[in-house]
C-alpha cells in the first residue's frame, strides 16, 4: 500500500535505488525528502527515527541512509525544503491582486503559525541549534538561512518603493522579528501575545492600516 506519496517496494528500492522506475536520483530524492516532509508535518518529529520514517512513508530505514547519509542529513533536508516552501507561498502572495505589502505580511503569518505546521517550526530550530554547536551534519542548514530569504523580501519592498539599502536592512529587521516572534510562540504558546506583537510590529513596519 502506498504511504504519504511513496510506492511501497522497499526491496526493490534497495536493490535498484536509482533505477527508471523512480526515475534519477534526484528525482527520487526529491520525493522523499517531499514524503517526509509530509510525514513530519502530520505526525511531528517525536520519537522519529529513520526506521519509523521509512515505515511510514513505504521505504527501508537502509534507502533513507543511502540517499540522505544520516537521519540529521536529512532532518536538514526537511528543514531546507520547508524554508523554500514558505518563500514559494511568499512569491504567490505577493502576486494576488488588491493585497497590500502588510496585507501580504499577515497572510503569511497566518500560514506560519497553522499549528499545522508547528512541527516543522520545531525541526527548524531544532536544527538550527545543531548548526550553531558546530555538529557537521547541520552545518549546511545555515547555508542561505538568511540570504536565500533577502531577495523576495526585498523586491517586495523596492516594489513599494524602498531604496535597496534600506530595503535590505529592512527584510533584515522582517525576517527576524517573524522568527523571533515563531519561537515565542513555540516556548510561550501564546497565540493571543504573539500575534498582537506581529502586529504593532506591522503597524511600526508599514504604518497605520
Amino acid at each position: 500500500m502506498a504511504r504519504d506519496g511513496i510506492n511501497d517496494g522497499a526491496d526493490s528500492d534497495d536493490s535498484h535505488p536509482g533505477s527508471a522506475a523512480h526515475g534519477t536520483t534526484g528525482d527520487r530524492r526529491a520525493q522523499l525528502v517531499a514524503a517526509a516532509v509530509d510525514h513530519v508535518t502530520a505526525h511531528g518529529i517525536a520519537d522519529l527515527s529513520l526506521r519509523r520514517l521509512g515505515a511510514a512513508i513505504g521505504v527501508s530505514h537502509r534507502m533513507l541512509i543511502h540517499y540522505f547519509g544520516s537521519k540529521e542529513q536529512l532532518l536538514v533536508e526537511i528543514v531546507r525544503t520547508s524554508e523554500r516552501c514558505r518563500r514559494d507561498q511568499l512569491s504567490r502572495l505577493r502576486t494576488e491582486p488588491g493585497l497590500s505589502p502588510a496585507d501580504v505580511a499577515r497572510r503569511l503569518w497566518r500560514q506560519l503559525t497553522d499549528p499545522a505546521l508547528a512541527g516543522q517550526e520545531r525541526l527548524f530550530f531544532e536544527i538550527c541549534g545543531h548548526a550553531l554547536r558546530g555538529r557537521p551534519e547541520a552545518v549546511p542548514v545555515l547555508d542561505g538561512l538568511v540570504t536565500d530569504w533577502l531577495e523576495p523580501l526585498v523586491a517586495a519592498e523596492t516594489a513599494a518603493g524602498v531604496d535597496p539599502v534600506t530595503a535590505r536592512s529592512r527584510a533584515r529587521l522582517g525576517l527576524a522579528t517573524v522568527r523571533g516572534l515563531l519561537l515565542d510562540l513555540l516556548a510561550t504558546g501564546d497565540r493571543a501575545g504573539v500575534d498582537a506583537a506581529m502586529e504593532e510590529f506591522l503597524r511600526l513596519y508599514y504604518g497605520p492600516k
